[in-house]
Order: structure tokens, then sequence, then C-alpha cells
């Protein structure tokens, strides 16, 4: 089938949909990075001299902040990949 003048423009549509995509998936990644390792195993002797809940907040990041942050994110992933669906005429219904 000879190319169209269509199809140029999908391939360059999806490219789009997928950099962004790339872009929202690296930046959670990223921020679940610095919550999970930074803040629960590199900082967590300067966070431990602050409290929350009566434990170390180092030691909260550890346990339980980097989970909390975790759920968050797929939130975050959830709510903004619909937008980008949504936007570049992916959308699932």
């Amino acid at each position: 089938m000879p190319p169209t003048d269509r199809q140029p423009d999908q391939r360059s549509r999806s490219q789009s949909y997928w950099r962004a995509n790339l872009i929202v998936v690296g930046s959670l990644l990223v921020a679940w990075f610095i919550v999970s390792f930074l803040c629960g195993i590199v900082f967590v002797e300067p966070l431990n001299q602050f409290r929350i809940g009566g434990a170390p907040l180092g030691f909260w990041f550890a346990q339980q902040g980097s989970i909390y942050v975790f759920v968050l994110l797929i939130l975050i992933d959830v709510i903004v990949m619909n937008r980008l669906d949504a936007k570049w005429g992916f959308r699932e219904d």
C-alpha cells in the first residue's frame, strides 16, 4: 500500500505521545527514587533529627513514606496518563 499523507502525521503524533509518556514515567520514577532511596537510605541520619508520629523521619520514610508516595505516584500517573490519552486521541472509553 502506498504511503498516504496521513501516515507520517500519525507516526509523528504517536512519537509525540510516547515522548510525553516517557517524560511522565521518568519524572515519576525520579520522584520515587528521591523519596525511597535518598530520603530512606542516603539522608536518613539528617532526617532522623525530626520526628513524625513519634518515629524518626528517616525511619518513617524508609518504612512508610516510600509506600505512601508510591501509591500517590500511581494516582498521579493515572490522572496524567488519562489527560495525555485524551489530548493525543488515544483515549479508551
